[in-house]
């Protein structure tokens, strides 16, 4: 059974940081791609992160390059997000999906079947 659980959010401060972590079993962690998406109240489920688990390419959409850091320990089937200089907008419960490769859209939630149950990010002003 596929079962992807993450951690590690919180409440911070504006400009602070946070680490989320993605626990991940049940499948090959090498040949799947995990992202990590965000959903705020009234808002569409935004992918911005994603890795390849099979050669540690790393995608970021512009809202959250510079700050944000993707990385993977495949020793460990796991997939940490760093998140610094944290804004407001960046509140939003935080998920972790899983799709095997290739995926044409690393962004598109359709293109991950298997998710995590998500962990709360509130980033105060």
């Amino acid at each position: 059974e596929v079962q992807l659980v993450e951690s590690g959010g919180g409440l911070v401060q504006a400009g602070g940081s946070l680490r989320l972590s993605c626990a991940a079993s049940g499948f090959t962690f090498d040949d799947y791609a995990i992202g990590w998406f965000r959903q705020a109240p009234g808002k569409e489920r935004e992918g911005f992160s994603c890795i390849s688990s099979s050669d540690g390419s790393t995608y970021y959409a512009d809202s959250v390059k510079g700050r944000f850091t993707i990385s993977s320990d495949n020793a460990k089937n796991t997939v940490y997000l760093q998140m610094n200089s944290l804004r407001p907008e960046d509140t939003a419960v935080y998920y972790c999906a899983a799709a095997p490769m290739p995926i044409a859209t690393m962004f598109d939630p359709w293109a991950f079947g298997s998710w995590g149950r998500g962990t709360q990010v509130t980033v105060s002003a």
